[in-house]
């Protein structure tokens, strides 16, 4: 059995290892640590569960990329803090996070498996780019649902869902994907163009839920298919083709938001597991004060 090519949402996962370990845990100079080690954690059971070969840290050179902002003014609008000189935006992050994100990557290169991104990508294009890439089984793993539009059964991709918890982790395939929305993983940009998105700053088609949006596709295969039904003006409600007809601006442009770069400038992904630098690893560990889990994920990773 080939080991999987494994991609990590590292946003995603500092994020929840920021909100799920107590926020007293510091480092000796008071220096809170609670995302790095939860974000170790994290790592270490994601190994010994799902047995990696090659491990990829996906990171956002860009969180709100101009280029997506350029199509929808209002792509996660919500979460920026300020605007800044270069005309980009700095997230809404809590500063007890900010302070551990260069721990996080000074710890994740002394894992060997430094950070990847992309200028003005975020790390779900360069999980996109490196999966289509990949000849073999590949597990994403994220909390985002906008990234089941990159499983592929046939091609051996799949997702790690973390949205549940790491003690409830899900692998979302294409079966999967259908029997929660009724759609294909090969549909699912479109479902979500069709639904929007809130937490993206992404309208959808009002009056369009999931529901409906599922019922669309299954009766027109993909949006081309709704569209030129509404412009037809057969095989939809009336208020359906009213609503689609009236979103034809953002429909033109929201598919390109919503689905991943496959071609981001990355490197090739790696052809070998992870080998850690022990000594910057055990050096990082004590002067982090992260205690036991850089061992596990240094265990993990030797198991």
């Amino acid at each position: 059995m080939v080991a999987p090519l494994m991609l990590l949402d590292s946003a995603s996962l500092y994020f929840r290892g920021f909100y799920g370990a107590p926020a007293s845990i510091t480092a000796p100079d008071g220096t809170p640590v609670n995302a790095v080690r939860g974000f170790l954690d994290i790592i270490a059971k994601l190994v010994a569960t799902y047995r990696p070969g090659p491990v990829v840290a996906c990171w956002d050179d860009a969180w709100r990329p101009r280029w997506r902002v350029g199509l929808i003014a209002s792509y996660k609008a919500h979460r920026v803090a300020q605007t800044l000189s270069d005309g980009t935006w700095a997230e809404d992050v809590p500063p007890e996070l900010i302070v551990q994100v260069p721990i996080i990557r000074e710890v994740l290169e002394a894992l060997g498996m430094p950070p990847v991104g992309a200028a003005d990508h975020e790390a779900d294009d360069v999980i996109g780019t490196l999966a289509a890439r990949a000849t073999g089984p590949v597990d994403v793993v994220t909390g985002d649902r906008d990234l089941f539009q990159v499983i592929d059964d046939d091609r051996g991709v799949r997702v790690v869902y973390t949205a549940r918890g790491m003690s409830r982790l899900e692998v979302v395939t294409d079966e999967v994907v259908q029997t929660k929305y009724g759609v294909h993983a090969g549909q699912y940009v479109d479902f979500a163009v069709l639904r929007g998105d809130p937490s993206d700053g992404l309208p959808g088609v009002a009056g369009i839920g999931e529901k409906t949006a599922a019922g669309l596709l299954a009766a027109h295969g993909d949006l081309a298919g709704i569209r030129a039904a509404a412009d037809a003006g057969e095989g939809l409600t009336p208020r359906a083709r009213t609503n689609v007809l009236a979103s034809a601006a953002y429909l033109d442009v929201a598919p390109t938001v919503v689905r991943v770069t496959t071609d981001a400038d990355v490197p090739p992904a790696p052809a070998r597991a992870p080998r850690p630098d022990l000594d910057a690893a055990h050096a990082l560990a004590e002067r982090w004060g992260l205690g036991g889990a850089m061992q596990r994920v240094l265990d993990a990773l030797a198991g």
